[in-house]
């Protein structure tokens, strides 16, 4: 994708007043597109970047997509370290500390590493939001939570910092998708024991796997959410049908659907041999913020 800026461009001669009009549209203050383009969130992050005249950082969101996190909506917010601070839409930035061991260098641009780019997440908007990003982050990472820690003691009064280790406490790589993740929060704030995620179980012939979204192996208790492929990819469904019948001899398990409730599922899980027994973490249980 040819992103560009509109004045040195036409400077340089690379294009006259006619064919930047004609063939390109402007996406942001001086920086335009082709005309018909359909834009990524990497094109929206490169084109951020070259609005800041690559004076800024990426953060937050887009710069766990650009470490390969899979779960960042393409018209996300593009989060940016610069001093400008009349950012034009779609685009928020913070001048906030940045050591020089806390910047990397991803397909060309100014990006937050791995640590920095989890300790942003953790301490910025609604908490079951901030756990799904840094549980993607992980997944494509095997990011440390003890790195992201000591990161974080080296940024005492950042914003959203106290948060952080509640939050760190949290995160599972295992989780698979947004969804999942929600789920297991729901769980866990409810008061059942916390899941293990990705529960290995040995298939008929002994030498491959199946694995379970998450489960409690000591009870044999499963728990796994159904995603619309479920329904509509012939070839998974099949697959499922038989891993269903198989897993099903041993272990009780919990089908998740969209737009079960959550009483719902509380009550096949106590009907499965769940107990919550446990006290929930107290991050999960503010009056606001979690959720949404």
């Amino acid at each position: 994708m040819m992103i560009i800026r509109g004045s040195e461009v036409l400077a340089s001669g690379v294009l006259t007043p006619y064919e930047l009009r004609t063939d390109f549209r402007r996406i942001l203050p001086n920086i335009f597109a082709p005309k018909r383009a359909k834009l990524t969130l990497r094109d929206r992050t490169v084109a951020a970047v070259l609005w800041s005249r690559h004076q800024a950082v990426v953060t937050g969101s887009a710069a766990a997509a650009l470490h390969g996190a899979k779960w960042v909506d393409e018209e996300t917010e593009i989060d940016l370290n610069h001093a400008n601070n009349r950012a034009p839409t779609g685009i928020k930035t913070r001048k906030e500390t940045l050591f020089e061991d806390e910047i990397t260098q991803v397909q060309g641009l100014a990006v937050t590493t791995v640590e920095r780019t989890a300790f942003d997440l953790a301490r910025r908007g609604p908490i079951v939001a901030a756990v799904q990003g840094l549980d993607s982050l992980a997944r494509a990472t095997n990011f440390k939570v003890e790195d992201v820690a000591a990161l974080a003691a080296r940024h005492p009064v950042a914003a959203g910092c106290a948060r952080v280790p509640a939050i760190l406490d949290l995160v599972d790589g295992g989780a698979q998708s947004p969804q999942e993740t929600w789920w297991r929060m729901r769980i866990v704030a409810a008061g059942y024991p916390r899941p293990q995620t990705q529960v290995p179980v040995p298939r008929p012939d002994g030498y491959r796997w199946y694995f379970l979204d998450m489960g409690w192996p000591e009870l044999m208790i499963a728990c796994e959410y159904d995603g619309e492929q479920h329904r509509t990819d012939r070839a998974q469904y099949v697959g499922d049908v038989r891993r269903s019948e198989y897993i099903a001899v041993k272990w009780r398990r919990v089908r998740i659907l969209g737009g079960d409730r959550t009483t719902a599922v509380f009550r096949r899980l106590e009907a499965a041999g769940l107990r919550a027994t446990c006290e929930p973490p107290a991050i999960l249980c503010q009056p606001k913020g979690v959720w949404e």
